[in-house]
């Protein structure tokens, strides 16, 4: 791969460097989905916006400006080599703490619908969640990449990264984001697991954050609320159902081939939030099974990709860059997951975007630069056929061989 250097930092040997080399098929599949995000947006939200904006293109514009933020935030990353995420890893996981503790301070953060999420700065409003997405990511993978022997030697080395997990699970859940905190855990878990903690421990981990997270909704009166109305919307359907019942309905209608691009009668002021967490309800209505089945099919495949992209990193011994693509193609994967199956009925009602598609700007300037750093081990990786590293194993508590994706260190 061909660099151009143009500046050098004042730490010696690191350079910001612009990539000659994109991967295509990850980059087109990124930019097919938030072409159909583009699309969707401005059919989901044409009837609200002309309402309360008097502009039936408002909400599209916005986002057509947070597509371009989005662009230009990539950009930025993709000069930065992987090494630099590695280094400074720890600071940006103290920095996304620091934005976690200042948007409590009533004054500083933004507090819509009851939650204090947000940090307004002037133009867009920061949902610090999502740069805690970012950081968490980042900062495991480097972790990781340092210390997976500690995962395998005792209590110690798996009690450290919980506690760091534990932390930003607990300080996401006050804001309130129950479901940004359940994506981040678990990605962080996934990653953990890949890792190659224990199996004793992992098990015992998934208990743990399993019964802090039951104890969370059932001790919370709207949360255990929304658990009684996924079991039944339809029992209380014009109050705390109305809204999963209004997105069954709208699945219902799409049949096959859905009603046409635009046609959707769900967006008319019937469904709420139709433009941001429910957007996939509107599409399932106007394009119906069809459209369904290729979305999904282009998020499997952008996820696979990534998936090759952690393999081939695995192999040239390149450990930290492996596990940040994996724990990005598995946070990706969880959101739209979530997304999907709040908006089938197949899961409670969670307020979580889809990447690329749902409208949100902090939502897609994250994804984008999420993409854009998995785009930059890409390019970093040697393309000439590379010989394997020796794979570590390590053996559970029933004696069995199991297999990590960790390569030896050099």
């Amino acid at each position: 791969m061909t660099i151009i250097p143009f500046r050098q930092r004042a730490f010696q040997g690191d350079w910001l460097s612009v990539p000659t080399r994109l991967d295509p098929v990850l980059l087109l599949l990124w930019l097919g989905l938030m072409s159909i995000g583009l699309i969707m947006i401005a059919s989901a939200s044409i009837a609200i916006t002309a309402e309360q904006y008097g502009d039936p293109w408002y909400l599209t514009k916005r986002h057509g400006a947070y597509l371009l933020m989005g662009l230009v935030l990539a950009g930025a990353v993709l000069l930065v080599p992987v090494a630099l995420w590695q280094r400074y890893s720890g600071w940006l996981l103290l920095a996304s703490i620091f934005l976690l503790l200042l948007v409590l301070i009533p004054g500083v953060g933004k507090e819509v619908n009851g939650a204090r999420r947000w940090i307004d700065l002037g133009i867009i409003s920061v949902q610090v969640s999502e740069v805690a997405k970012f950081s968490t990511v980042v900062f495991f993978a480097s972790y990781f990449a340092r210390r997976h022997q500690e995962l395998d030697t005792g209590w110690r080395g798996f009690i450290k990264p919980c506690l760091v997990i534990g932390l930003l699970g607990f300080l996401v859940v006050v804001e309130p984001d129950f479901g940004s905190a359940v994506v981040l855990s678990a990605t962080a878990f996934a990653m953990m697991f890949v890792a190659g903690v224990k199996l004793r421990h992992f098990l015992l981990l998934l208990v743990a954050a399993g019964a802090v997270l039951a104890s969370v909704a059932v001790l919370s009166p709207y949360r255990m609320q929304r658990l009684i109305t996924f079991i039944d919307p339809w029992a209380d359907q014009f109050n705390s159902g109305y809204q999963l019942t209004q997105s069954l309905i709208a699945f219902g209608r799409g049949e096959w081939f859905g009603l046409g691009l635009g046609n959707s009668l769900q967006k008319l002021f019937y469904l709420p939030e139709a433009h941001t967490d429910f957007i996939f309800s509107i599409l399932a209505e106007e394009l119906g099974l069809v459209g369904v089945v290729v979305v999904i099919g282009l998020f499997s495949a952008f996820v696979v990709r990534m998936f090759a992209i952690a393999n081939r990193a695995l192999k040239t011994g390149a450990v930290f860059s492996a596990l940040a693509v994996f724990g990005v193609a598995i946070l990706i994967t969880f959101q739209v997951f979530i997304n999907i199956g709040v908006a089938a009925g197949l899961l409670p009602t969670k307020g979580l975007t889809l990447p690329f598609i749902s409208y949100g700007g902090s939502s897609l300037l994250i994804a984008c630069a999420l993409v854009a750093m998995v785009l930059r081990v890409d390019a970093e990786l040697p393309r000439e056929s590379a010989q394997a590293k020796p794979q570590v194993r390590a053996r559970n508590s029933t004696g069995r061989v199991r297999r990590t994706v960790l390569a030896e260190a050099a």
